[in-house]
């Protein structure tokens, strides 16, 4: 019998891991419809380009990978934040055949259909009933809501994305539940404002098992603590209802990990900024969370050079950053971005003062990260295992997100396998990461 070969789609994700779960689902249906994935440009029938928008740096990285795969290819599908605004990719690409928005899954599939109608077998196209994943087995990110309520200066995610919205409890737990029922063993939660999660659905509860579940925050990182998971916090801000969290940390139902986009901590900038939720009390905060919860980790991000961000301003943040001991810290450069009304603020920062801030914060956030680690040598932790070499594993702690934190590098008497939890001994810390070896067997 004569099989018609499968169509092939070659496929580039770029940007935040929100943008990873878009693709995720595309790539879900595509497999569903009995499409193949190739691993090179030239040896598919189409490409798809899921862009970021986010700074002009990401559009240029954006635009190369468009413009590669027009050479490769020729057959170009874009979609994701840059399209949202599709002019400059109009201009620079007039042949791409298609252009859609970020979570515009329909419009993809609609014009890969048109381009490169499926060829489908059921007998054939199995795909496992929790998708395709793009990330490794063990661990998946679960992406609660879409959109932004916030209006910071220097970000366009609102008008890329709209508002805010919520997805309903029971259908987060219910992908949860399917992801941890396929071997996932950590679920990242992610949106782009995890803990204002549900005030577009007013908190409206959803039938979940024999309960109704709220679509708050709280409720829902109550929920997922149930499924035996890892859950680990990401993007949050800080608004009061997040020390309610903590009590959950303790009682091992979410990891003891924040991760909380500070931005900046002198209150002319955040004003600047139009950051939400009240700073002026943050230090306290983070000082009775780490009472109530000593094994917390908070990771954070931080931006310097904002336009009319001062000497004493900088200074502030500096010492700031050495009350608070934030545990791991992402650094950006300020970057002017098309539409973003910070651009209007006076006294932009010149590039050497940039780059002079953004050197003296790094080094003086090692010294505090190294602190930080350094105190963990001699316990033991659970580490979640992520490669597996000849002789040593690399891994994660409770306080390491995946490919943004420090590792755990564990030596080991028996085999390891990718995706285990174990107990290690942590024996030495260098600036970012722990070495270890593995307890017992």
């Amino acid at each position: 019998m004569n099989q018609t070969a499968a169509p092939k789609v070659s496929f580039v994700s770029l940007g935040c891991p929100k943008a990873l779960v878009d693709s995720e689902r595309i790539i879900t249906r595509l497999r569903a419809e009995g499409y193949e994935l190739a691993r090179k440009h030239d040896g598919a029938d189409i490409v798809i380009v899921n862009t970021c928008g986010f700074l002009d740096s990401a559009k240029q990285e954006s635009l190369s990978a468009i413009g590669e795969a027009m050479a490769e290819n020729g057959k170009v599908i874009v979609t994701g934040c840059m399209g949202a605004e599709p002019e400059q990719i109009e201009e620079a690409y007039p042949g791409v055949l298609s252009i859609s928005g970020p979570q515009q899954y329909e419009s993809v599939l609609d014009a890969v259909h048109r381009a490169l109608p499926p060829a489908h077998n059921p007998h054939l196209d199995l795909v496992p009933p929790q998708g395709i994943k793009l990330t490794p087995r063990h661990y998946a990110y679960l992406k609660i809501s879409e959109g932004c309520n916030n209006r910071c200066t220097f970000c366009i995610i609102p008008k890329l994305r709209g508002d805010l919205v919520s997805r309903p409890a029971n259908d987060v737990l219910r992908e949860a539940e399917r992801l941890v029922g396929a071997g996932v063993k950590e679920l990242l939660v992610i949106s782009q404002d995890t803990s204002a999660y549900g005030v577009d659905l007013k908190y409206a509860e959803s039938p979940w098992k024999d309960r109704q579940v709220r679509a708050k925050f709280l409720d829902l990182a109550r929920e997922l603590g149930e499924l035996g998971a890892w859950v680990r916090l990401q993007y949050v801000y800080p608004y009061p209802h997040v020390d309610e969290v903590i009590a959950l940390m303790n009682e091992g139902k979410v990891l003891p990990y924040l991760d909380i986009p500070f931005q900046h901590a002198s209150p002319e900038v955040l004003k600047a900024m139009k950051r939400p939720a009240a700073q002026d009390k943050t230090l306290a905060r983070i000082k009775r969370w780490r009472e109530e919860c000593p094994d917390l980790a908070l990771r954070s991000t931080f931006i310097v050079g904002f336009p009319g961000e001062t000497d004493a301003d900088f200074a502030y943040l500096l010492d700031w950053l050495d009350e608070a001991e934030i545990d791991r810290l992402g650094c950006f450069k300020y970057e002017p971005v098309a539409g973003a009304t910070s651009n209007a603020i006076a006294n932009p920062v010149p590039e050497e003062v940039k780059q002079e801030r953004y050197n003296a914060l790094m080094a003086r956030q090692q010294k505090i990260s190294a602190r930080r680690l350094k105190r963990k040598v001699g316990t033991r932790q659970q580490i979640i295992i992520d490669e597996v070499g000849p002789t040593v594993a690399k891994g994660r702690s409770k306080a390491d997100a995946p490919e943004i934190d420090g590792a755990v590098y564990l030596s080991s008497r028996r085999p390891l396998r990718v995706g285990e939890i174990v107990t290690a001994k942590i024996e030495h810390a260098d600036q970012y990461d722990l070495h270890g070896s593995v307890a017992g067997f």
